[in-house]
């Protein structure tokens, strides 16, 4: 008689029930990966081209646009990177229960991935922005924020790339946000003389708290949504290990089908956004003329901006009555923006700054009649408006009541109007982002797939664990996506797959949980670190 080997782990043979996953690439497949990742860059090139001849940009030198192409590289390559080192959250349960075969489920994943970039609000995009020095963002094309922009991404890639060699599924937001902290207090030590702000510790600690308890979230909510399909749905099936490589019942398979599209549709819109996020600060700051405004606003729009912006300077004159400002409002606002905090010069500073806006809006109208010597400042002024007025409405509603509701409506349309005109995607870069995230998840998959498959548990994954994982997976990410806040797929997925392990009393593999707990702890400061000695680097070379 043969002898068996087993696990002994798990009490498993080895290979029993695991699946395929290291099917060839045929060469169509290879060629139509190829020819889909080229046609991407031809039309970002075009849509580039395009944009920056229309706004009537003059090149009066070439190192802009050399910046802006390495730079939009790079950070298509975070994308691609947070691509297929994420791919596992989505794909690991499917392929793992025979739901679909590995090379299927990739392709699968990588299509609603993509489908999720293109229907993203946005609002995660701009929230990764906002943790960033304010001075950095309004002066982003200079030294600074050049150095800013490719430490953070090479940072992130660096730790992505890092921890998916060695199988660990570490988080890509974790990661960036990191990154950011690390640009902020590297730029406010590199210029401690100067009075320059740091890192937005209220947003960074509003993110924080989201990956802090999206982690445990996930373990408690898919114990608890396994428990109680074990109490509602009797069906023995849904509670048993794979048999050999026999894909499960249709109605089971249907379940982790839908349950793997929803996990990757909500991975797209979530992580998706942050490169959007980030790929907007770089076309701002080389080619401001094309990218600082939204050129793309309803003529009918512009009216209505003027109206509610004519109607806020009334409300602010108001608070600003009695008190005058000498000198250039915007570093009072600047200053308010970093420190939050209202003095005597808040209200008639933001007065002025208005006044600027009202004045440029009056005299140009539409944003795409802005001459390119305006355009970037006028951005900038309108971006510092609505920073101002987010946290004067945050301090409206924690301490005593700067507006009435009547004023609080008029100021909240005009920083709706504000936000039109300053906060936009244009849709061919939702595209090149999309199409960045869905080919990542198609390559690179396998290592971190294994290790969710396989490592985290002591037994085999059951039907209804991989779909309760994904369930809560899916239902938290895309709840985060509506709050614009960003949140960490691996780590809710991971944490989903051990919390239905715990609840089935299947057993946990305390080195890997060990492993991935490590990696959650590090990555913070180790992205941290990678990041502001980055900037402090670059800072020579800028």
């Amino acid at each position: 008689m043969t002898s068996m080997t087993l696990d002994h782990g798990t009490g498993h043979a080895p290979d029993a029930g695991k699946p395929k996953l290291d099917a060839p690439n045929s060469l169509s497949a290879l060629a139509f990966f190829a020819g889909v990742m080229t046609a991407g860059l031809a039309y970002m090139a075009f849509s580039l081209y395009q944009d920056i001849s229309t706004a009537g940009t003059e090149a009066t030198t070439w190192l802009p646009f050399i910046l802006l192409g390495v730079a939009m590289l790079i950070a298509l390559g975070f994308e691609f990177v947070n691509g297929f080192h994420d791919t596992a959250n989505a794909v690991a349960t499917v392929i793992y229960t025979h739901a679909m075969p590995a090379n299927l489920a990739v392709v699968w994943s990588g299509f609603f991935n993509f489908l999720g970039v293109m229907m993203a609000s946005g609002a995660v995009a701009f929230g990764i922005i906002s943790l960033l020095p304010v001075e950095l963002i309004l002066n982003v094309g200079s030294g600074a924020g050049f150095a800013m922009v490719f430490a953070l991404l090479i940072a992130a890639i660096i730790w992505n790339l890092g921890t998916w060699a060695l199988g660990l599924p570490a988080s890509s937001s974790h990661t960036l946000i990191g990154s950011i902290i690390g640009v902020g207090l590297a730029n406010q030590l590199y210029n401690s003389n100067s009075g320059t702000s740091g890192v937005d510790w209220s947003k960074a600690i509003e993110i924080g708290q989201s990956l802090l308890i999206s982690p445990l979230f996930g373990f408690i909510a898919a114990a608890l949504v396994f428990v109680t399909l074990k109490i509602l749905v009797k069906s023995p099936e849904l509670y048993a290990e794979p048999k050999g490589n026999k894909p499960p019942p249709l109605w089971i398979r249907a379940i982790l089908i839908a349950t793997c599209t929803g996990v990757s549709f909500a991975h797209g819109s979530n992580d998706g956004q942050k490169g959007m996020g980030l790929i907007m600060l770089i076309l701002i700051g080389c080619a401001p003329t094309a990218y600082a405004l939204n050129r793309a606003i309803p003529a009918g729009d512009v009216d209505t901006f003027r109206k509610t912006a004519i109607a806020a300077s009334a409300v602010i004159d108001q608070k600003a009555l009695g008190y005058a400002i000498i000198g250039d409002p915007r570093q009072n606002v600047t200053r308010y923006v970093a420190d939050r905090t209202i003095d005597d010069s808040t209200f008639p500073a933001l007065s002025a700054l208005n006044k600027e806006i009202v004045k440029q809006v009056e005299t140009y109208g539409h944003p795409s009649k802005y001459p390119a010597a305006v355009v970037g400042n006028a951005r900038n002024d309108m971006y510092l408006a609505s920073e101002a007025m987010k946290h004067i409405f945050k301090a409206d509603k924690k301490e005593e009541k700067i507006f009435t509701a009547e004023d609080l409506k008029v100021m909240s349309a005009y920083k709706a109007s504000l936000d039109d005109a300053t906060r936009f995607i244009p849709f061919w870069v939702k595209v090149v982002v999309a199409l960045a995230l869905g080919l990542g998840t198609m390559v690179g998959w396998k290592r971190i797939v294994v290790t969710v498959g396989e490592k985290i548990g002591k037994s085999h994954l059951t039907y209804a664990q991989g779909a309760s994982a994904e369930l809560v997976a899916a239902a938290t990410i895309a709840a985060a996506d509506v709050y614009g806040l960003p949140v960490s797929t691996t780590h809710i997925l991971s944490s989903g797959v051990a919390g239905t392990m715990a609840a089935n009393k299947s057993g946990l593999q305390m080195s890997t949980v060990r492993n991935m707990l490590m990696a959650w702890v590090l990555t913070l400061p180790c992205a941290i670190l990678i990041s502001g000695t980055l900037f402090v680097v670059l800072r020579q070379v800028f």
